[in-house]
């Protein structure tokens, strides 16, 4: 039994290698689909950003139209002070667009920098497992050098 013991310990270091590279795949594997799932959030932050527009759209034309409708009925022409009211709430409304399209690029810019964090932590922790792996196997190939010299094999 003693004499199989030194062998134990080159099996044990070999099996640590492999599940060493094994536990990296893995953790690589959780990472990139971290990153996917950054990615489609990213695409739905877009979309989100596209139907904001399209609400916000919908909301100005309506309230310029109320406001077109409001002053007309009072009887004023669409000149001088009611021109410039309407005006003013077109340069608005331009600005609160571009918000909204800043905030959902921002958004999205946020979400695509995790899918790439995520990238890059999947490599790291497969680079990490795969040197843990190579130190288990140095173990293995010094445990053998040592029973060599001790004239074990």
């Amino acid at each position: 039994m003693s004499a199989a013991l030194p062998f134990a310990a080159v099996g044990t270091s070999l099996i640590a290698a492999r599940q060493a590279s094994a536990i990296g795949s893995f953790n690589q594997a959780v990472a990139e689909r971290n990153a996917t799932i950054a990615e489609q959030e990213a695409e739905a932050q877009k979309k989100l950003t596209t139907y904001n527009l399209n609400k916000f759209n919908q909301s100005f034309e309506k309230l310029q139209s109320r406001t077109r409708v409001s002053l007309l009925k009072s009887g004023v022409e669409l000149s001088g002070t009611a021109l410039k009211i309407l005006q003013s709430n077109a340069e608005q409304a331009e600005l609160q667009r571009n918000v909204i399209e800043y905030n959902g690029q921002v958004a999205e810019a946020k979400k695509l920098e995790e899918a790439t964090f995520a990238r890059i932590s999947g490599t790291l922790a497969r680079r990490q497992a795969n040197l843990a792996a190579l130190g288990y196997i140095s173990q293995a190939g010094t445990s053998l050098l040592s029973m060599k010299q001790v004239g074990l094999i």
